[in-house]
C-alpha cells in the first residue's frame, strides 16, 4: 500500500463520509426493526472499523455503546481471524465476557470486501427485548450467575457467505419469549450492515483502497492528537471521588464505587482500586462497560466534539481490579450493570473531575436508567410479550444552566416510548405520564425534574421487574447545591391497596394492578440562595416548584395573586441566611 498524505480538508471530507455511513446504518436498523425498543426508542448503535478491528466512525446513538464498540470487534477477531472471514459472512455475539455488554445487547459484525480484499468491518449493536432467562426482558434482579440471565451467543456465524443459517436462527427463536420480534430485529441488523457494505464500496470506487486506508489512519491519529491536547490543558494531579449503589437485588448492602483520576501531562489514568468486591446480584459491571463509562465521561468533559474512534482513547489507562464490582470474575451476573452501575461509575468520574474543572462538570443526574420491564402472555394476540424500557430522570445542574427535565442522561440516550405506542403494542394502559414537580435539586442552577408514569396491567399474572436506584440516597449537588428528590415505585392493587416497592424487584401482579414509577431529579449546582428570584418565579408559574419550596429552598417570597416576587421579603430572608 502506498503512503498517502491526508490534508485537513480531505480529512474533514473523509471523516464525514465514514460518519455518514455509520449514521445511515443506524437509520436502516431503526426503520426496519420490529420491536419498539429499537424502532421507537432507538436502543442501538452502528459503526465502521478498519479491517484490523480499529473503530473509525460511530453513529452517536447510545453513549454506553460509544465505549463498548471500540473493543468488541477486536475480541471477535480473536475467535474469527480475518483470514477465516468470507464475503457475505455475519457474526452474532452477546456474551458479556467477550462483548462487554449484557445479554440483551446483541452485536452483529460483518466483513466488507472489495475486489476480493478485506477492506473494513461493519458492526452494530441492538438491545433485544428478550433473550430468555428468568424473567421477561432478560434482566432479572435475582440472577446470581450469567447462566440465569439468558441465551449466550459466544460468537456464531449467522450468515455464511451470504446464506443465512436458518437452523441457528430457529434455535435463537425458540429460546426467547418474543421470537418474532427477536428474529425480525436480527434481520434489521443484517440490513444495516448490508448498507454499510454498499456505501463503503461506493466510497472506494470514488477514491481508492489506499486513500480509504490512509484516511482511516489519519482520522484516528487526529482524534488522538485532540484528546492529548485536551488532557494537557488539565493541571497534573490526582482527584478522588466515591459513590454507592443501593444494593444488588439480593441484599440491600451499599456497594462502593471508588475512583482516583490521575492526570499526567498528556495521559489520564482512571483507577478503581478500593471499589467493592463483585456482588452476588446482577449489578456487576464488565470491564467493557467500565471502559465505556470512563470514555464517555472524559470525552464529555475534555472535548465533546472529538470524533469517537479508537484513537480517541489511546491516552486513557483504566485500572479495574479483577473480582470487583467494576470487573467481575466469570460467571458473575451482569445484566443490571448497564442500567445502574454504569451510571454510578460515570457519577464518580464527574465528581472527581469537578474538583479541578468545575466549569465543565455537572451535579449528579438521576443516577440510574430506571430499567422497567413487564411481560407475560397476551391473550388477545395469543403470544408472549416483553415491554422493556428505561425511564429518563433529571439532569444535574451545570455552571450556567439548569438541568434538563425528564431526559435520559449520561450513559443512555434512548427515547421514552410514546404512550400511544405502549397502548397499541402491549396489554397495558397508561393512566398518567408527566414530570415530578419539585423533584429537581435546589441550586443556583437547579437540577432537572424526574418523570412519573402510571401503568395499568390489562392481563393476568404479568411479571414486573424494576431495575432502579437512588431511592435512599439523593443524586448529589455540587458547590453547595442540594440533592435531587429520590426515586420511588408503588404497586396499587385492583382493590386500591398500595405497596412501596424496592428499587430492584421482580413481582407477579394481577390484572387491574397499576405500577407508579417516579424517577429521581438531578442535583443542583451552586447555592440555591444565589438563584435569580425571577427564575424561581418562573419555576412556580410553570409548576416546577411550589410557593413553599420557593420560600424554604430558595429564600424567595412570591405574591401568588400578582405573580410577582416580593423583593423586600426575599432580601430579608436571604440576608438572614447569609449573616
Amino acid at each position: 500500500m502506498s503512503i498517502q498524505k491526508i490534508d485537513g480538508v480531505t480529512l474533514e471530507v473523509m471523516k464525514n463520509a465514514f460518519h455518514t455511513i455509520a449514521e445511515e446504518m443506524g437509520i436502516t436498523l431503526i426503520r426496519t426493526a420490529i420491536s419498539t425498543n429499537i424502532k421507537d426508542r432507538m436502543d442501538c448503535s452502528t459503526a465502521i472499523y478498519t479491517k484490523e478491528g480499529e473503530l473509525v466512525a460511530q453513529a452517536e446513538h447510545v453513549p454506553l455503546h460509544l465505549g463498548l464498540m471500540p473493543s468488541v470487534v477486536k475480541e471477535v477477531l480473536k475467535i474469527f481471524p480475518t483470514s477465516e472471514l468470507k464475503q457475505g459472512d455475519a457474526i452474532l455475539i452477546n456474551d458479556p465476557y467477550i462483548s462487554g455488554s449484557h445479554l440483551p445487547d446483541i452485536f452483529m459484525i460483518s466483513p466488507i470486501f472489495y475486489e476480493g480484499e478485506l477492506v473494513a468491518l461493519a458492526a452494530n449493536i441492538a438491545h433485544h427485548v428478550d433473550v430468555g432467562g428468568l424473567v421477561p426482558g432478560s434482566m432479572s434482579v435475582k440472577a446470581t450467575e450469567i447462566f440465569q440471565e439468558g441465551l449466550r451467543l459466544p460468537g456464531v456465524r449467522i450468515v455464511r457467505e451470504g446464506i443465512i443459517d436458518n437452523e441457528l436462527l430457529r434455535l435463537i427463536e425458540k429460546n426467547v419469549r418474543t421470537g418474532r420480534e427477536v428474529v425480525g430485529d436480527i434481520y434489521a441488523q443484517l440490513a444495516a450492515n448490508n448498507v454499510a457494505e454498499k456505501r463503503m464500496i461506493d466510497l472506494i470506487d470514488r477514491y481508492s483502497v489506499d486513500h480509504v486506508f490512509a484516511s482511516m489512519k489519519e482520522i484516528m491519529d487526529y482524534s488522538d492528537r485532540r484528546m492529548k491536547a485536551a488532557i494537557s490543558n488539565v493541571p497534573n494531579g490526582s482527584y478522588q471521588f466515591e459513590d454507592v449503589i443501593e444494593g444488588d437485588g439480593i441484599t440491600d448492602d451499599l456497594i462502593n464505587v471508588k475512583v482516583n483520576v490521575h492526570i499526567r501531562d498528556e495521559e489520564i489514568e482512571v483507577d478503581f482500586t478500593g471499589s467493592s468486591k463483585q456482588a452476588k446480584g446482577p449489578v456487576n459491571s464488565t470491564h467493557g462497560v467500565t471502559n465505556a463509562c470512563v470514555y464517555y465521561a472524559l470525552k464529555s468533559i475534555l472535548d465533546s466534539e472529538v470524533p469517537p474512534n479508537s484513537g480517541t482513547y489511546r491516552s486513557i489507562r483504566i485500572i479495574a481490579p479483577k473480582g470487583t464490582i467494576v470487573n467481575p470474575n466469570f460467571p458473575a451476573a451482569v445484566s443490571n450493570a448497564n442500567v445502574n452501575t454504569s451510571q454510578r461509575i460515570t457519577d464518580t468520574i464527574f465528581g472527581a473531575i469537578a474538583q479541578i474543572l468545575p466549569e465543565e462538570s455537572m451535579a449528579a443526574c438521576a443516577g440510574t436508567m430506571n430499567g422497567f420491564a413487564i411481560g407475560g402472555f397476551n391473550a388477545d394476540e395469543d403470544e408472549y410479550f416483553s415491554y422493556v424500557e428505561t425511564y429518563g430522570g433529571g439532569q444535574g445542574g451545570l455552571i450556567d444552566l439548569d438541568g434538563m427535565d425528564g431526559v435520559h442522561t449520561n450513559m443512555t440516550n434512548t427515547l421514552n416510548t410514546p404512550v400511544e405506542v405502549i397502548e397499541q403494542t402491549y396489554p397495558l394502559l397508561v393512566n398518567r405520564y408527566g414530570l415530578v414537580d419539585g423533584s429537581g435539586g435546589p441550586g443556583k442552577h437547579r437540577g432537572g425534574l424526574g418523570l412519573m408514569r402510571d401503568i395499568k396491567l390489562l392481563g393476568d399474572d404479568f411479571t414486573v421487574t424494576l431495575m432502579s436506584d437512588r431511592q435512599k440516597l439523593s443524586p448529589w449537588g455540587l458547590f453547595d447545591g442540594d440533592g435531587g428528590q429520590n426515586s420511588a415505585c408503588t404497586l396499587v392493587t385492583p382493590e386500591g391497596e398500595r405497596e412501596e416497592l424496592s428499587s430492584k424487584v421482580t413481582i407477579t401482579a394481577p390484572k387491574g394492578s397499576s405500577i407508579i414509577l417516579s424517577t429521581s431529579g438531578g442535583g443542583g449546582y451552586g447555592s440555591s440562595y444565589e438563584r435569580d428570584p425571577e427564575a424561581v418565579l418562573q419555576d412556580v408559574i410553570l409548576g416546577n416548584i411550589t410557593l413553599e419550596q420557593a420560600k424554604d429552598q430558595y429564600g424567595v417570597v412570591i405574591d401568588a395573586e400578582n405573580r410577582t416576587v416580593n423583593e423586600s421579603e426575599t432580601e430579608r430572608i436571604r440576608s438572614c441566611v447569609e449573616a
